[in-house]
């Protein structure tokens, strides 16, 4: 059986490269703006990153396919590399530091292809996280400077800290009511948004979290870290994994509740 962590490593060299280039033009003056056909910011440090890691890729791992959100899909094969190369770039765009790298790996199984390998960098916040399948996940400045994930070990709803990202998603898929009494049930809620909930679960700071509309290149990374860290990580469907097109992550206790709370129908 694979180890992935050779892989792991080249994420981390990865991630080196891509921050490099995030952190050189974060707060940047003169910062290129577009807006792409959905509506939402792209910046020429979204497409720098995602062309580094590429260029990367190519050299060390030829035979890998690669899915990035700013250039799509390059390859075929049983191993397909998944890049978000800003994840937040409306709080990049900003200056807000809450924005990180998503790098990961998956490979080809039952059901489609499942992360193996997740890396999430936020060098302005100076945190990363990672994970490898079957190793646990990890939170430090490099792989020899590190220290475990785990969740939470909250069993009650009313002792749950839940964050989420917004609400205007949640009331265009008619599962605002659900979504309100949940956070009236909880004991705290925080509105994080993008990569940092799914890390705060899996560092047991935050034991709920939630989106109701995402990107595979938003999940991939996200979903094996939480996992790795002893948390489950579905779609709203309760389907494991990132497949969804929305997500639900805990520490595994509170998930059926969760999942009950935002399906309900309003």
């Amino acid at each position: 059986m694979p180890d992935y962590l050779d892989d792991l490593r080249l994420a981390h060299v990865l991630a080196d490269a891509a921050d490099a280039a995030t952190m050189d033009r974060f707060k940047a003056l003169d910062l290129k703006v577009e807006t792409k056909p959905d509506m939402t910011p792209v910046t020429e440090a979204d497409k720098a990153a995602e062309e580094i890691v590429r260029g990367h890729l190519q050299r060390a791992r030829p035979r890998d396919a690669i899915l990035g959100e700013e250039f799509g899909v390059e390859g075929t094969g049983p191993r397909r590399w998944v890049i978000d190369p800003i994840d937040g770039t409306k709080n990049y765009v900003r200056g807000v530091p809450v924005w990180a790298t998503l790098i990961s790996l998956m490979e080809a199984a039952e059901g489609g292809f499942q992360p193996v390998v997740g890396l999430v960098s936020a060098p302005a916040l100076g945190r990363r996280w990672w994970a490898a399948k079957d190793h646990g996940a990890f939170t430090g400045r490099s792989l020899t400077s590190a220290s475990r994930l785990r969740v939470s070990s909250v069993g009650k709803l009313p002792d749950a800290s839940f964050a989420y990202s917004s609400l205007t998603g949640w009331e265009e898929q008619g599962r605002l009511g659900g979504f309100l009494d949940l956070t009236r049930e909880v004991w705290r809620t925080r509105a994080y948004g993008d990569f940092w909930p799914y890390m705060l679960v899996a560092e047991g700071a935050v034991d709920i979290c939630a989106e109701p509309e995402l990107s595979l290149w938003d999940m991939a990374a996200p979903a094996i870290i939480v996992t790795e860290s002893g948390g489950t990580f579905t779609g709203l469907d309760g389907r494991p994994g990132p497949h969804s097109g929305n997500a639900a992550a805990s520490n595994g206790l509170l998930h059926d509740d969760l999942l009950g709370y935002l399906n309900e129908r309003s």
